[in-house]
C-alpha cells in the first residue's frame, strides 16, 4: 500500500476556512481527504488516474482541484 499524505489537524485548521462550502451539485466528499489527495498527486508526479483509491473517485480529486484552481483557491492559500 503506498504511503498516503494525510493532513495533521493543525494543517486543516489552517486551511478549511478558504475552502468553499455549501456549493451546489451532487453530496459534496470530504474537503480533506480530497485536498490530502491533490497533494498526493502534485507530489508524487502521479496522474489523476493513478491515485490510490483510498483518497476516493480520480474525477472527483481532478475536479474539485480544477474548479478551486478556477476560483483561485491555491493562490489564495499561499498569500
Amino acid at each position: 500500500m503506498p504511503h498516503l499524505c494525510w493532513l495533521s489537524d493543525a494543517q486543516w485548521a489552517l486551511i478549511e476556512p478558504h475552502v468553499p462550502k455549501n456549493q451546489p451539485g451532487a453530496r459534496c466528499v470530504d474537503d480533506r481527504r480530497v485536498i490530502s489527495s491533490i497533494i498526493h498527486v502534485l507530489k508524487t508526479g502521479c496522474r489523476w488516474c493513478n491515485c490510490t483509491a483510498d483518497y476516493g473517485p480520480s474525477t472527483t480529486i481532478y475536479n474539485r482541484f480544477n474548479r478551486w484552481s478556477c476560483r483561485k483557491l491555491w493562490a489564495n492559500l499561499v498569500e
